[in-house]
């Protein structure tokens, strides 16, 4: 119990100064996407045209998402602004916390497997139970500083919870819910979840080696998208055909889709400033190339047990393959994380994801922007755009490290380790 209370301890202290710091922003400037969500249900209560209103000055942001989003959100238009600020950065921590323990779970059971081989090596009692809440807090206050898990708390966004829906419904061993339910919620609050309806299908109607249960749970999903998306035309009719007629078709009701904070692909042709027929033509031939490579791995890994790299590689794919792609989206780097840690004994895999970590923690897209402020011949306007679209390049980096390098890594280590030497490729 003291192990628990110590790694809750942890994690607060660690989180203090990144809530202190946005919660106490001037109240215009403070989690100004929870405001959104909250402007939405408050529309929905007012009866005011949902796809109409907009934050206060000097946000005057309108609301995204597809209708349910709204009616999901009247609980926090119902609360006072200062307890739906303090009620939702407390959930974020908790879905983080939950997001860790669910993705990095083969990482804790190594840890037990090794107190357990110490215990009975030394027939010592105790001494590894505090192990996995240690760890636990270790690992939820690595990703509180991920630069996309950061942007979480600034804004107050959605995606952590998208995230945790989907994993979980992917990743539970025996689900008290009809599995595929949940991804099939997350698709409809924000569409781009949409990707693991991909993943089941892919994963659960192929000839030789369909997965039963993947085809299921793709039938529930599909079931449970369909029944909340019809669900508004009952009850707000108006509004759900201006988002499905109007809202969903105008991008740039999202912010301006050239801005740093777009990392999809689109988001970084965008920023070359190609003439535009011929940037759509780019980013269409690069969704088809990117998309077939990251299902296909995803595919395979599941085929071959790893179904945690195989929703780490969807997970991408929805931040890459969508036409706006915002740095806080990519908080399914969390995920990529703990697929290359694996179990944690393999030292290569652990130092990848280092790296990995290191790599979204620093603010590198604005550095980009800073060598491009520069205004340096040839230096700033290349190497700045470069820079400045970091995360999505490294996005693309992490489709190959997951989809090529960790297959062909695991593969090597597994011969070196039972002493059989490679058959000759034929």
């Amino acid at each position: 119990m003291w192990a628990w209370a110590l790694a809750l301890v942890t994690i607060v202290l660690a989180a203090t100064p990144l809530v202190a710091h946005w919660l106490t922003n001037p109240e215009d400037q403070r989690l100004v996407d929870l405001d959104v969500y909250r402007t939405g249900g408050s529309a929905i209560l007012r009866g005011l045209p949902l796809y109409d209103v907009i934050t206060p000055a000097p946000q005057l942001l309108p609301f995204t998402y597809p209708p349910v989003g709204a009616m999901l959100a009247v609980p926090l238009a119902v609360i006072s602004w200062p307890a739906a600020q303090w009620a939702w950065t407390t959930a974020i921590f908790v879905v983080l916390a939950l997001t860790v323990r669910l993705a990095f779970r083969p990482l804790f059971d190594g840890v037990r497997t090794a107190a357990s081989a110490v215990r009975a090596r030394t027939g010592l009692a105790g001494g590894g139970a505090a192990a996995v809440p240690l760890l636990l807090a270790l690992l939820t206050v690595a990703c509180t500083y991920l630069m996309p898990i950061r942007d979480q708390v600034r804004f107050g966004q959605v995606d952590l919870f998208l995230v945790a829906l989907c994993l979980l419904d992917c990743v539970a061993r025996r689900p008290r819910w009809p599995r595929g339910m949940l991804i099939g919620l997350a698709t409809a609050v924000k569409l781009t979840p949409g990707v693991f309806l991909i993943y089941l299908a892919i994963t659960g109607f192929t000839r030789r080696d369909g997965d039963p249960e993947q085809r299921r749970a793709f039938f529930m999903a599909v079931f449970t998208a369909a029944l909340l998306t019809l669900l508004p035309f009952l009850v707000i009719p108006q509004d759900a055909w201006d988002f499905w007629l109007g809202a969903l078709l105008d991008s740039e009701r999202l912010g301006a889709n050239a801005a740093t904070t777009n990392q999809s692909l689109r988001g970084m042709l965008l920023r070359l400033y190609l003439p535009g027929p011929l940037t759509q033509v780019i980013w269409l031939a690069a969704v088809a190339v990117i998309g077939w490579y990251g299902f296909r791995h995803a595919r395979r890994a599941f085929r071959d047990g790893d179904g945690l790299t195989g929703v780490a590689l969807t997970g991408l794919m929805a931040v890459l393959l969508s036409p706006v792609a915002w740095i806080h989206h990519l908080a399914w780097v969390t995920v990529v994380l703990a697929a290359l840690a694996g179990t944690g004994r393999d030292r290569t895999r652990l130092s990848v994801a280092g790296g990995v970590w290191l790599y979204y923690v620093l603010p590198i897209p604005w550095w980009g922007v800073s060598l491009k402020a520069m205004e340096i011949p040839v230096f700033s306007p290349v190497v700045g755009k470069i820079v400045q679209n970091a995360f999505g390049l490294g996005a693309i980096a992490l489709v190959w490290l997951l989809g090529s390098w960790l297959p062909r890594h695991t593969s090597r280590r597994d011969l070196a380790n039972s002493g059989s030497e490679p058959s000759i490729a034929r």
